[in-house]
């Protein structure tokens, strides 16, 4: 044990995870927080922590699971010649869960909802919004212990990264979720991210691999222009005001 703790290599891909582990759940913390303001708001904070600490959990249990991990990328059917396995089923169908709420989250923000849609969005249990970030949390989950493994072949360290990283996302998700719900034009881009997100989940599942780093340049790149938009205004006008109050 000692001699794990005084290997600098073990050092530096702790830090490495873990740095990597936050900027993949940057993802989960913006929708677990979307999720939540469905809810009334003494209930969103204990949504997000719910939500969050399911992930770590998801995270950890995978990691104790990777033989099983490794099974899931054996093809189970084929599909107009293209053979799919246990994991591109997975990636398939979170991805268009993802985009499918994503895009239900737009409409309901930007046209608001019918007398019935709001009678239904006023009846958005707890339990309905955590079981919600579940089929999230397995999804994101995949992903980073997928990443995790590539990078080091130590549990511990997996998990002491997986640990950590969430930690700093239950500190700073609520700070993430107040400033999106304070500007409207940030969580539209969040949704438009989670779409984006979820085709790239969707073309990972049928073996179409676009570079991630592609993906979260264009983040980037969207956010510091909105970013200089709210800093070049002249005037400080009230931005418009999306429709739904949580």
């Amino acid at each position: 044990m000692i001699e794990i703790l005084s290997d600098p290599s073990v050092w530096f891909a702790l830090l490495t995870l873990t740095a990597l582990e936050i900027v993949l759940g940057i993802d989960n913390i913006i929708f677990i927080s979307i999720l939540s303001s469905r809810l009334p708001k003494t209930k969103q904070k204990s949504a997000r922590q719910i939500g969050l600490l399911l992930a770590m959990f998801t995270r950890i249990l995978l990691l104790f699971s990777l033989s099983l991990i490794m099974k899931l990328t054996n093809p189970i059917l084929t599909i107009l010649n293209h053979s799919v396995s246990g994991r591109d089923l997975i990636l398939i169908f979170g991805g268009l869960f993802l985009i499918a709420k994503s895009t239900t989250e737009i409409h309901h923000k930007l046209e608001g909802e019918s007398e019935l849609g709001e009678e239904s969005t006023k009846r958005v249990s707890f339990s309905k919004v955590i079981i919600q970030i579940m089929i999230l949390d397995i999804v994101f989950s995949l992903d980073s212990v997928i990443t995790a493994v590539g990078m080091t072949d130590q549990l511990g360290v997996m998990i002491v990264a997986v640990v950590l990283s969430v930690g700093f996302m239950l500190l700073s998700s609520g700070s993430i979720s107040d400033f999106v719900d304070r500007h409207p034009t940030i969580k539209i881009l969040a949704l438009s991210f989670l779409i984006l997100i979820g085709v790239a989940l969707l073309g990972e599942g049928f073996e179409l691999h676009i570079p991630k780093g592609y993906i979260y340049f264009a983040m980037c790149f969207s956010v510091i222009v909105e970013f200089l938009n709210m800093k070049l205004r002249s005037k400080p006008e009230k931005p418009v005001a999306l429709k739904g109050k949580f």
